[in-house]
C-alpha cells in the first residue's frame, strides 16, 4: 500500500491545517493511500479532518518560535532553543532516518520541518517541502544573543532545506530562495459552510446583536481585557480561551456545538492575528477580519497584503487590543465593503496533490525509495 510520511511543524496548528487538505486531495488520486503523521500536533486536530487512513508518530520536528501567547515572540529563548536543537543534530537526523527506513514510505512531505528533508535525503526517499515560509526566514529577522553563532545556525537550516527534491510554495508567501526547485501553487483553504441561523439560536442573540469570533490560532491567548469589553453593548464574543465567570458578552467556543471552522463561516467578524489558515479561509468566505499584527514574522507582510487586496480587513493596534478599545475598529470592519477583485480560487491542495501523486505512479507505489524520482 502506498505510504506518505508527513512531517508537520507543531508551532501552532497552521502547518497541519495546510497539510490536511493536501493529503485529502492526494487520497483521491492515490488508491489505498496511508499516511504517517510525524508531528507533535495532537491527534485530536486530525480527527474528523483527515479522511485517509492515518497513524500519528509523535516526535519533535523543529523549534519554530518560543512565544508568550500568540502575539509576543521571545527572541532570545527562540535562539537558545534552536541552539539546543542543533547541538544533537546528527543524532536527530539518524533517528529520523531509522524511523523512515522502518516505515518505508514512498514520499516524505514536510511542512516545514527541515529535519525531515535532510533525513529523507539520507534515507534515499523522495522529499517534498510544502511551504508558506521557512524557519530561516523567520529567524533572519531576530537578533541573536552574543553567545550564539547566528550565521552558522542559519546556514545549517538552509543546507537542510536545500536537500528537498522540490518545494511547493503556497500562495501567498514571501520570497523563498533556499530550495533548488520550487513550484508555485494556489491558496490552500477548506472553509466550512455557514450555520449563522443555528448559531444565533444557540446564543439567543438579541435583534441586531453582532457575533465576533476571537481566535488567535493554536498558541492560546489566555487573557483579555474583560472588564472593558463587558461594557461593549451589541456584541457577543466567542472566545477560544478561558472566560470570566458570569460574563454576559463572552461565550467559550468549546461550549458551542460547532467546529471552529463552522464558527468562522457563521460569525459577523473574525478577530485574529495574520496567520495563513484563518486569513485565507476568511478571504474565501468574504468574512470581515479585524487583525492584530506582530510585525516580526516572515509570512505576515504577504498575508496582510493579500488580505487587503482580496478581503475585508481592518487593523487593530496591539495597544488598543490589550486595552479593550475595540468598538471603533469593529464598526469600521463591519462597514468595509467586499473588494472588487475576484478572490483567487483555493486550488493549492489539488495542485500539490497532483504533483505529489506523480511520484507514487512512477514506480508503482511499491516503496521504491528512489531519491531521484522527483528529478525525472
Amino acid at each position: 500500500m502506498p505510504l506518505i510520511w508527513a512531517a508537520i511543524s507543531a508551532h501552532g496548528f497552521g502547518h497541519a491545517a495546510q497539510v490536511v487538505p493536501v493529503l485529502n486531495a492526494l487520497g483521491l488520486l492515490v488508491p489505498d493511500l496511508r499516511v504517517i503523521l510525524r508531528t507533535a500536533v495532537p491527534a485530536s486536530f486530525f480527527k474528523d479532518r483527515l479522511l485517509i487512513p492515518w497513524e500519528r508518530s509523535p516526535a519533535q520536528q523543529d523549534i519554530g518560535c518560543i512565544q508568550n501567547g500568540p502575539l509576543k515572540i521571545d527572541m532570545e529563548a527562540t535562539w537558545f532553543e534552536h541552539e539546543q536543537f542543533h547541538a544533537t543534530w546528527s543524532d536527530r537526523v539518524q533517528h529520523e532516518v531509522a524511523a523512515m527506513k522502518t516505515a518505508r514510505p514512498d514520499v516524505v512531505l514536510a511542512d516545514t520541518p527541515y529535519l525531515a528533508l535532510e533525513a529523507g535525503k539520507v534515507a534515499a526517499i523522495p522529499t517534498v517541502a510544502l511551504v508558506s515560509f521557512t524557519w530561516d526566514l523567520v529567524l533572519s529577522d531576530y537578533v541573536a544573543p552574543p553567545s550564539i553563532d547566528r550565521s552558522a545556525l542559519l546556514s545549517a537550516i538552509r543546507r537542510s532545506y536545500a536537500h528537498a527534491d522540490v518545494a511547493l510554495r503556497i500562495t501567498p508567501a514571501p520570497k523563498i530562495d533556499v530550495f533548488q526547485r520550487i513550484h508555485d501553487i494556489g491558496p490552500i483553504a477548506e472553509p466550512a459552510s455557514s450555520a449563522c441561523d443555528q448559531l444565533a439560536t444557540a446564543l439567543t442573540l438579541a435583534p441586531g446583536e453582532r457575533t465576533v469570533l476571537v481566535g488567535f490560532g493554536g498558541i492560546p491567548l489566555t487573557s483579555l481585557p474583560f472588564a472593558n469589553l463587558e461594557q461593549l453593548a451589541g456584541y457577543r464574543f466567542l472566545f477560544d480561551g478561558p472566560i470570566v465567570p458570569d460574563s454576559t458578552r463572552f461565550v467559550s467556543t468549546h461550549s458551542l456545538p460547532f467546529s471552529f471552522k463552522t464558527l468562522m463561516a457563521s460569525v459577523d467578524v473574525i478577530m485574529t492575528k495574520p496567520g495563513y489558515g484563518t486569513i485565507v479561509e476568511a478571504i474565501e468566505l468574504q468574512q470581515p477580519i479585524l487583525y492584530v499584527r506582530r510585525y516580526n514574522f516572515a509570512d505576515e507582510p504577504p498575508l496582510v497584503d493579500y488580505l487587503h487586496r482580496y478581503g475585508r480587513a481592518v487593523e487593530l493596534s496591539i495597544e488598543d487590543f490589550m486595552n479593550g478599545r475595540w468598538e471603533p475598529a469593529l464598526q469600521q470592519t463591519l462597514a468595509t465593503p467586499v473588494p472588487f477583485l475576484q478572490t483567487p480560487s483555493p486550488t493549492g491542495a489539488a495542485e500539490a496533490a497532483t504533483l505529489i501523486a506523480q511520484q507514487f505512479s512512477k514506480f508503482g507505489t511499491c516503496n521504491t525509495n528512489r531519491a531521484d524520482s522527483l528529478h525525472s
